[in-house]
């Protein structure tokens, strides 16, 4: 619209609607924000209905609607939350990639470049053979020097059948079910090769973990959403978009005119918005299969933990892959929060049997902790934490029709759901609108 800023739409205010509607106003845009929800941060944020149960000397701490690993590959969310005020040195707690178990065995990287450091952690291990070593450096070298991509018909669990059990055991299935919540014997080798690629190559830090000190709201769908109406953008939460239709020469949002829209909101949503459109791109993001996430919160008052983030062996009857020490963390006192990625085989069971299979898994991991009767303080599951990474798998691409863009971590493009791709994907949706 000559002489005059465009009117964008953005519907959805998870991480890459925020992103999406902070870039479009950083292009003079005319910024409309549609949140069916009281909160933003889609499935990063924190959630008002968790922890029912009182911390022991913190009766008032949040918890979140799911425990979030961050890396220092994540240029764009970084830069992201620098922009809207955020500091990233004081919300989250960095430390060098670390994988260690209970008794002290797993690998632990050291500071310094990525790809020496790994090479050094790998050789420094604790509980591995020289063979497992030898076979995993050996492994990392081809990888290399093919250039960190593999056939689209590639599963990680293919990739990986010249590494040990151990090294698959310990390393790879972790690291698998961390970046893309998928089983490994499931999950797209291509894809987890990105993450890789990006982890080992991005430069110094670029493998770091990164792990919230504060609930998730704090570190980037607060800070944005005050940004956003300091900005002037019109920011409209609890208000779900019933009908997107073409307009003239743009789009009108429940009848109100805009030039252009993002929709930045699930798929689902986003396939019934866009379904009268473009029937083929809805279908395409209706098909797509999702892998849940299960969380429980645990307490105990005497548990010591080196460092705030634990590598539990996930089998049969232990449920959890990953421990996170809150307290260490600053978030909630004396609070133990238990992952358990792709978690449908649990969920099946229903949420008590998985709660009991946690505390039993928590009490033979750690001798003599989470002693008491009733150590569960909550147990919550993200039915539709991410897509299912599968090889070949069939996103929806960015562009719908002129001025009708999507955005999210399930659109076409190199990463899995993480909070990196929705960030991304919300910049690039924006930035193609400029």
């Amino acid at each position: 619209m000559p002489g005059s800023a465009p009117r964008i739409a953005v519907v959805g205010a998870g991480w890459a609607g925020l992103a999406a509607a902070v870039q479009a106003t950083r292009q003079r845009a005319r910024v409309t924000l549609f949140e069916m929800a009281r909160d933003p941060g889609g499935r990063a944020r924190q959630a008002r209905a968790a922890g029912t149960g009182p911390v022991d000397g913190d009766p008032q701490s949040p918890l979140d609607n799911g425990q979030h690993i961050l890396i220092g590959a994540y240029s764009a969310t970084l830069a992201l939350m620098r922009e809207v005020g955020a500091q990233p040195q004081e919300l989250l707690w960095r430390g060098p990639l670390s994988l260690r178990y209970p008794d002290g065995s797993g690998l632990q990287l050291p500071e310094g470049r990525p790809a020496l450091a790994f090479a050094r952690g790998v050789v420094s291990a604790r509980g591995w053979s020289w063979a497992d070593k030898r076979a995993l450096l050996g492994w990392s070298a081809g990888r290399w020097l093919h250039r960190f991509d593999c056939d689209e018909a590639d599963t990680v669990a293919t990739l990986c059948q010249g590494l040990t059990l151990r090294i698959r055991r310990d390393l790879v299935e972790p690291l698998c079910v961390a970046a893309l919540n998928t089983p490994m014997d499931q999950a797209s080798g291509r894809v987890f090769l990105r993450v890789l690629h990006d982890a080992l190559l991005g430069g110094r830090g670029s493998a770091d973990l990164l792990l919230p000190r504060a609930p998730l709201s704090a570190l980037l769908p607060g800070p944005a959403l005050a940004w956003l109406a300091r900005a002037g953008a019109d920011c409209r939460l609890g208000q779900r978009v019933r009908q997107l239709a073409s307009s003239g020469a743009g789009w009108a949002v429940d009848g109100e005119p805009f030039d252009a829209v993002v929709l930045a909101c699930s798929a689902v949503e986003a396939a019934r918005l866009a379904r009268p459109t473009d029937p083929g791109w809805a279908d395409t993001a209706a098909r797509l299969r999702y892998e849940p996430i299960v969380t429980a919160w645990l307490n105990d008052a005497t548990l010591q933990l080196p460092q705030p983030m634990t590598a539990l062996r996930a089998g049969p009857d232990d449920p959890a892959q990953y421990l996170f020490d809150l307290g260490l963390l600053g978030v909630a006192p004396q609070t133990f929060a238990f992952v358990v990625s792709g978690a449908a085989p649990w969920l099946a069971q229903g949420l008590d049997r998985t709660a009991d299979a946690v505390v039993a898994q928590a009490r033979r991991a750690f001798p003599g902790a989470f002693a008491q009767d009733q150590p569960l303080r909550h147990i919550a599951a993200e039915r539709r934490a991410t897509f299912a990474c599968t090889p070949g798998l069939s996103r929806p691409p960015m562009a719908l029709a002129p001025g009708l863009l999507a955005a999210g971590d399930f659109v076409a493009g190199p990463y899995p759901a993480t909070l990196e791709g929705a960030v991304r994907s919300g910049l690039a949706a924006a930035q193609a609108l400029a």
